[in-house]
This record gives structure tokens, sequence and C-alpha cells, in this order.
């Protein structure tokens, strides 16, 4: 089911000073961007290690604030993830969507309200090709 830690996901003031401290300071590497639809900048991915992210959101972006702070979990089969998931009991908050890096994924809150995110990556998504 859960492949592991996919990503982790937070807000930035200045992502300018956000990515020297990741890339310049610890060393990791810029991956990719991905704009909003009306191509304003949205995220910025920072390369950890093969298949381990950092989200890097431009601080204040309406309708992203709430799941700006969220941990991300890899999946083999997003459906089945789902389903079994729906069949003990948790509510999924956000159902399966495909997103803007082509993967799928859906969302849940644990029970302090903490987002949880589960993706099934796709061959042709940047993640991937990085």
């Amino acid at each position: 089911m859960i492949k592991g830690i996919h990503h982790a996901g937070f807000s930035v003031v200045d992502m300018e000073r956000s990515l020297d401290f990741y890339c310049n300071k610890l060393g990791f590497k810029k991956a990719f961007e991905l704009q909003q639809s009306n191509g304003e900048p949205w995220i910025v991915y920072v390369k950890v290690a093969d298949g381990n992210f950092i989200e890097l959101f431009y601080e204040g972006i309406e309708g992203e604030k709430e799941r700006v702070r969220h941990i991300c979990f890899e999946v083999e089969d997003i459906q089945e993830t789902a389903d079994q998931l729906k069949k003990n009991g948790v509510h999924l908050e956000v159902e399966i969507t495909q997103g803007k890096s082509l993967n799928y994924q859906f969302w849940i809150k644990d029970p302090d309200g903490n987002w949880i995110e589960f993706m099934e990556m796709n061959p042709e998504s940047p993640q991937m090709k990085s």
C-alpha cells in the first residue's frame, strides 16, 4: 500500500532565501517549479534524494494555505489505497484527482486536522524525470 514518504510541504515567505537555505546550505537541488493555472508561481520542488522532495509553496496563495504544511505518502495503487482507507472508516477530504504534475492524489486529515496526501506517481511526472 504505502511505499514511503514522498515529500513534505512548507509555506515560505521569501523563496530565494529558502532556496539558498535548502540548496546552498543543506546541499539539496532545485528540481522544478509548478505554476498556478493563471501562470503565477505556485510551488518549487527541492530534491532531497531520489524519490524524496520538499515542496516550497509561495506564501499567501488563496485556497492553498490550509494544505501547505503536509506530508505525502507515495503509494503503489491510488484507487486500492483509497478503497482500503474508506473500508477502515477514513473519510477522504479530497477524492482522487490528477494533479498538475500528472500524479494521482487524494487527501485526508488526521484526528488533529493535519493534512495527509497520498500520491501514485506517473512515469511522465517531473518528479520521476528529475
